[in-house]
C-alpha cells in the first residue's frame, strides 16, 4: 500500500527517546503574551509557522483490561519508557505545539504528573482528571487548554509510533480547513457478521480506517462537544462529533505503524518494534 509518510518512529530501543532538536523556539511561560511571528516551521529554520497557536489534548484513560495487566496500559513500558511519556514527547518537543493537556483517571493523576515531569521543561504541560469515557476526557482536557488556543490536536495516549511529519500534515490541514484527520484506505475484505455467520460483504470502496492525531479549530471542537453533550451522543472519535455540525473534515495519509495498542498482541509487537 502506498503511504506517503515514513513509518519510522522518532525514537528507538538502544538510544531511548530522541534528543531535543538543536534549533528550537523558546517556549512561552503560561499566561505570558504570545509574541507575533516567533514560531518556525519544523525542520525549516527561519520560516514562519503557518498554523495558529496549538494545544495538544491527550486522552489517557485506558485501564488495560484487554491487555490483562494490572498496570494501566498508558503506563506500560516500551524500550524502558512509559508509553504515555513516549507519546506526549512527540508533542512536547514539536515547535508548533504551545501547550499539552493530558487527561487520566483521577486515581492516576499523580502518577501521570510524575511520569511526565521531565517534559514540563519543554512545554507548559497540565495533567487533569478525565471522565468515564474517552469523549468526556477530551472535553475535560479541552476545558484546561490555554484560553488563546486556536487549534486543538487530539491524540490517543497509546499510539506512541506517530512521527513529526504526521503531526505537521494534520496541523496544516486543520489550519486550512478547520478540521482534519489522518487515515488509511481499508485494504482487506470487509464483511458484516452476526452470531458467527456472514450476513453480507461490504463494498470497501471509499472506506478508510481512521487514526489519531486529529486536529480542529478549537471553536469547532468545543461546539461539537457541546452539541453531543446536549444530544446525548457518544462518538467513537472527535471527528464524528464535528461531522454532526456539517463541518468539512479533511483527510491526510496516516501511517501503517501508527497503531493503537489495545491487546496483548499489540503490546508484544510494539515492544519488539521498540527494541529494533
Amino acid at each position: 500500500m502506498a503511504r506517503g509518510l515514513s513509518d519510522k518512529p522518532t525514537w528507538g530501543a538502544s538510544k531511548g527517546p530522541p534528543s531535543p532538536p538543536t534549533l528550537r523556539t523558546p517556549r512561552r511561560s503560561r499566561g505570558a503574551p504570545r509574541p507575533p511571528n516567533t514560531r518556525r516551521h519544523p525542520g525549516t529554520p527561519g520560516a514562519p509557522l503557518d498554523v495558529p497557536w496549538v494545544t495538544a489534548l491527550i486522552p489517557a484513560g485506558g485501564a488495560g483490561r484487554r491487555l490483562g495487566t494490572r498496570t494501566p496500559k498508558q503506563f506500560l513500558r516500551l524500550a524502558g519508557v512509559p508509553m504515555l511519556a513516549l507519546t506526549v514527547r512527540h508533542f512536547a518537543t514539536h515547535p508548533g505545539v504551545g501547550a499539552v493537556v493530558v487527561a487520566v483517571p483521577v486515581r492516576e493523576v499523580e502518577r501521570a504528573r510524575e511520569t511526565l515531569r521531565a517534559l514540563e521543561r519543554r512545554v507548559p504541560l497540565s495533567v487533569v482528571a478525565g471522565g468515564a469515557t474517552r469523549q468526556e476526557s477530551v472535553w475535560l482536557a479541552l476545558q484546561a487548554a490555554p484560553a488563546d488556543t486556536e487549534i486543538a490536536i487530539v491524540h490517543d495516549a497509546v499510539r506512541p509510533f506517530l512521527t513529526r511529519a504526521l503531526i505537521d500534515l494534520v496541523l496544516a490541514a486543520a489550519a486550512k480547513a478547520g478540521a482534519s484527520i489522518c487515515a488509511l484506505p481499508i485494504a482487506e475484505t470487509v464483511k458484516r457478521v452476526r452470531d458467527g455467520v456472514v450476513e453480507a460483504t461490504i463494498d470497501r470502496t471509499g472506506l478508510w480506517a481512521v487514526q489519531t492525531p486529529q486536529a480542529f479549530r478549537v471553536a469547532v471542537l468545543r461546539e461539537a462537544h457541546e452539541k453531543a453533550r446536549r444530544d446525548g451522543i457518544v462518538g467513537t472519535d472527535d471527528a464524528m462529533l464535528v461531522e454532526r455540525l456539517g463541518q468539512r473534515v479533511v483527510v491526510v495519509p496516516g501511517l501503517e505503524g501508527n497503531v493503537k495498542i489495545t491487546s496483548a498482541a499489540d503490546l508484544r509487537r510494539a515492544r519488539a518494534r521498540a527494541r529494533r
